[in-house]
């Protein structure tokens, strides 16, 4: 197993299981944090456990308050729930003037293995080895993108696909949390899933605070077509003068029920709507993004999705 050394830079090979690792804060991430349109007191929230996870756990005996430093973002797919937890680890190391933060970020799939007790292995030697050595080096977020796929929900698994296994990976993940939570207090973990229901019930009642993205509201709808138009506008100024049409707000309001990825993705539809628009985007129209977003809506009730 690679030591503290391979995690410290994002040049250097990274240990199994570990897709990237990068110094906080970074700029980058804080433009991820402000891109995602979302009540601004369920942020706030957000920015409030990270920063308490910091600040209380190392001076607070955990048979007082058995905060384990994990927070589990659910909701669709398109939420923008791994672009928060990014833009979280940010926000939280831009509070702290000491600085050292790290972000880790976990790989999960490679992780898993078809053979007999490696999936187990892997799974104990990232979060006692390449975590723990990381935590002891100074105050690190890690992010467990999609994490069901570590922690699997044990009551509903087949008979099929090796479920030993998994069964015993999800005993490692949550063996290793109580662990780094008794030994790390400057470590937090950002988990996300679009499918809560898959993830073992015992990680959940570790995790410290569960918040669900939802699908954006009608305003919300209309704040993300307009951030989109606006920046779509430093390019092709014509773009940036759809948000003032008399027909914006029709245009948002066909928005809902489409995730923020979606909308993004909607506009670029809209722009290829014919091939002259495709060669100038500039031709663009409400009435093109109004047909996107309506075709977008009925690909989803047919069964599509947004990749």
């Amino acid at each position: 197993m690679q030591k503290l050394t391979a995690v410290q830079n994002e040049d250097f090979n990274q240990p199994k299981g570990i897709q990237r690792a990068r110094r906080l804060p970074d700029p980058t991430l804080g433009a991820l944090w402000n891109s995602i349109i979302l009540d601004e007191r369920l942020k706030a929230q957000l920015l409030s456990q990270a920063m308490l996870n910091f600040t209380m756990r190392g001076k607070v005996d955990r048979s007082v308050i058995p905060l384990h430093g994990v927070i589990l973002l659910v909701g669709p797919p398109g939420t923008g729930k791994t672009s928060l937890a990014r833009g979280l680890a940010h926000r939280t190391a831009e509070t702290f003037p000491s600085g050292g933060f790290r972000l880790l970020e976990v790989e999960p799939h490679a992780l898993t293995s078809s053979a007999m007790g490696k999936t187990q292995r892997a799974v104990s030697e990232l979060f006692s080895q390449s975590i723990a050595e990381a935590a002891a080096a100074g105050p690190t977020i890690v992010l467990l993108d999609e994490v069901e796929t570590l922690a699997a929900d044990r009551s509903k698994m087949s008979l099929e696909a090796n479920p030993i296994d998994i069964h015993r990976a999800t005993d490692a993940v949550l063996v290793q949390l109580d662990a780094l939570a008794e030994r790390h207090p400057n470590l937090l973990f950002l988990a996300t899933s679009n499918f809560p229901q898959a993830v073992d019930a015992a990680f959940t009642s570790r995790c410290d605070l569960v918040v669900h993205v939802p699908l954006p509201d009608r305003e919300a709808c209309g704040l993300i077509l307009k951030d989109c138009l606006t920046g779509l506008g430093k390019t092709y100024p014509a773009i940036a003068k759809l948000p003032s049409s008399q027909s914006f707000d029709r245009c948002a309001a066909e928005c809902v029920g489409l995730d923020g990825r979606a909308i993004r993705k909607m506009v670029a539809n809209a722009l290829a709507s014919s091939p002259q628009t495709a060669m100038n985007p500039e031709r663009v129209t409400i009435e093109d993004l109004f047909g996107a977003a309506r075709a977008a809506k009925a690909g989803r009730m047919s069964g599509g999705k947004a990749s």
